[in-house]
């Protein structure tokens, strides 16, 4: 389902773009007299322009082919169906709410939390706490006595008792035991919203009154502040720890970071090192380069506490043991905590999964309510609180026998209108919720505001696409994206898998395609010292093993020569010729190497096993264009011509 995502987050990625062109809307093509419209077009064409690879896509021509065999394929999903799915109508529907999220917020509010939550985050806090679990739904007397519980002991503290002592007898967080309450430093958006609040507007040194969060009550003492550490870009050499490795692989491992190790005190230049050694794929390349990071950011905390620890740039640590295996790492720079302006979406982002999102929603409420002129029928809301009595508190209230002016209309808005049953239902349901709220007059007024909301916010959500075109346009997308998916799945990609006659066919047919170049087995031996290297080739010479190699002429305090071991294609290293034997010392920037071709492999034909991943991907691309041919054949597509070239002429300019 990875695949489904990254479509659609393209399709998500792409509505930010606007379009410049400003042209008439007419009718571009057809398919089965179903119009497609010129604004459409332009609008995906500019989202899109950029993204692609093949410079012939930007041709407008050519796009409107591709354009076209888009909707064809759309076209052919619908008329299988595929729309009234269950699971594409449930991820549709996933999708839109998920997109609603954007347009569903009070733009002030949440502005001015950003602001705050900008303003925490220039400070790291350390604090403790003790904690005394209360459910969210918790009766009021329940509440009063963890709260007062909490009272009791912060008069302890002021008088005497030590924080880490009340912790270890009264705090219900389970780690209390190994951490006495204590928490580490943290930062804006790391605990829930209350308890941050806490912690940022209580004094150093001092304990906050309780604070309610979702888990209970907590007294919070705030030990120490510090400036915000910020980011750091590093790079790092690795050995990974091989999995279901044994003592003897572990210690080889290990021996060759320390080995890495010795030779950067030699003086040797970090990212060559890197470049050759560290097992870490993705950043070797570039040098052990890794993208910057703040605190909290990486799943290693030694990894992160080892960088942040490093001083100056060109520092770099001794090696160390994390989950993943050894490193050391080098401080390339050092990033101060980004401006406002930088952050904008990265907080808002954060506010709408943070407790702060409540703030936002009542916000909204409020907003809706001046938005929508709600009308209520208070004859008939007088008479349903009438019939609403303490029986409710038991969850032994019985709806009352049918009568006819509860159907009546008790809410209106819009065009919306909402019975007395529809919100006597609603009270039946929350009677389950056990609510304590008394006397049970003021319990009903709670459940009808809250039922009011969530009337107004789904009347707003519904009519998103008319109150928002651009998100009218992007469900849109998301609806297309969704069909093609399956469609591409059902038609192409599982068949080209699961095709085993059709794929071997391809691959004979296109053998040519699927060719090993010229190979080698090669050991390729390197050090900065050329006296060292000129006796690794005397053993080398004399078939030396990699192991002797480095027995003979690495000690424990000094790596004179590093060996690696690898099989090349022709042309990937122009160091290497494909010949048996051991090549001449050359000299690459710092470095001399020696290379032995152990053995040479000729060119010839891969086997399908050995291009497995390249084949299927060709054999699905060759499946989709006779398919697309077939789609034209199968709808009528017409195309409006003198309606193109007057888009193609407008577009230019």
């Amino acid at each position: 389902m990875n695949i489904k995502k990254l479509v659609l987050a393209t399709f998500l990625t792409m509505s930010s773009f606007g379009f410049s062109q400003s042209v008439n809307k007419e009718v571009l093509f057809s398919i089965e007299d179903k119009p497609y419209y010129t604004d459409e077009f332009i609008r995906v064409y500019n989202k899109n322009i950029d993204l692609v690879k093949d410079e012939s896509q930007k041709d407008l021509n050519a796009y409107l082919d591709l354009f076209v065999a888009y909707k064809l394929k759309i076209n052919k999903a619908n008329k299988l169906g595929l729309q009234d799915g269950a699971q594409y109508q449930n991820e549709l529907k996933s999708y839109r709410n998920q997109l609603a999220k954007n347009y569903t917020s009070d733009t002030k509010v949440t502005k001015a939390l950003i602001d705050e939550a900008y303003a925490r985050m220039q400070k790291e806090v350390k604090a403790a706490h003790i904690l005394v679990l209360c459910d969210e739904n918790a009766t009021a007397e329940d509440t009063l006595k963890a709260y007062n519980k909490l009272i009791d002991v912060r008069k302890q503290i002021l008088n005497g008792k030590t924080f880490e002592e009340m912790a270890l007898q009264f705090s219900q967080d389970p780690s209390v035991k190994d951490n006495k309450g204590h928490l580490g430093y943290f930062s804006a958006f790391r605990m829930v919203y209350p308890f941050e609040t806490a912690a940022y507007t209580t004094k150093v040194g001092e304990v906050s009154m309780p604070v309610r969060t979702k888990f209970g009550y907590h007294l919070v003492k705030v030990l120490e502040t510090r400036e915000n550490r910020g980011e750091v870009s590093v790079a790092h050499i690795m050995t990974l720890k091989p999995q279901g490795a044994n003592e003897s692989d572990l210690t080889k491992a290990k021996n060759t970071i320390n080995e890495i190790y010795t030779k950067l005190k030699q003086g040797e230049n970090f990212a060559t090192l890197a470049n050759q050694f560290s097992e870490d794929k993705s950043s070797a390349p570039k040098g052990g380069a890794l993208p910057r990071f703040g605190s909290g950011q990486l799943s290693s905390e030694i990894f992160e506490s080892k960088a942040f620890e490093l001083k100056n740039v060109g520092d770099y640590t001794e090696p160390f043991e994390s989950q993943f295996g050894w490193h050391i790492v080098k401080l390339n720079e050092k990033f101060p905590v980004k401006k406002q302006e930088e952050m904008e979406r990265e907080l808002e982002a954060k506010l709408k999964k943070d407790d702060r999102s409540r703030i936002i929603v009542t916000a909204l409420n409020a907003k809706l309510r001046q938005k929508y002129a709600v009308k209520r029928n208070e004859k008939l809301y007088t008479e349903i609180k009438k019939s609403v009595n303490d029986t409710f508190y038991k969850g032994e209230w019985k709806l009352p026998e049918q009568r006819k002016e509860f159907d009546n209309e008790l809410i209106s808005f819009q065009s919306k209108s909402i019975s007395g049953t529809a919100f006597m239902n609603e009270l039946n349901v929350q009677q389950k919720n056990k609510l304590s709220v008394k006397p049970i007059a003021k319990l009903v007024d709670q459940v009808y505001t809250s039922f009011l909301d969530a009337q107004l916010n789904s009347y707003y959500n519904d009519n998103l696409e008319k109150e928002f075109p651009e998100f009218a346009n992007i469900v849109e997308e998301y609806r297309d994206g969704l069909l093609l998916f399956d469609l591409m799945e059902k038609e192409i990609w599982n068949k080209a898998k699961q095709d085993t006659i059709g794929l071997k066919k391809h691959f004979d047919i296109n053998t040519a395609k699927y060719q090993w170049k010229n190979r080698a087995d090669v050991m390729i031996l390197s050090s900065t010292n050329e006296d060292f290297i000129k006796k690794a080739q005397k053993l080398i010479k004399d078939n030396a093993t990699a192991e002797v190699i480095k027995e003979k002429l690495n000690t424990k305090d000094v790596v004179n020569v590093m060996v690696k071991q690898e099989i090349l294609e022709e042309g990937s290293n122009p160091n290497v010729a494909l010949k048996e034997g051991v090549s001449k010392i050359y000299k690459d920037k710092d470095y001399f190497y020696l290379n032995k071709v152990v053995k040479v492999l000729p060119a010839g034909p891969k086997k399908m096993e050995e291009t497995k991943g390249k084949l299927i991907s060709d054999y699905q691309q060759y499946l989709e264009d006779n398919w697309v041919n077939e789609l034209k054949k199968e709808f009528k597509v017409t195309i409006n011509n003198d309606v193109f070239e007057r888009l193609k002429a407008s577009m230019k300019k």
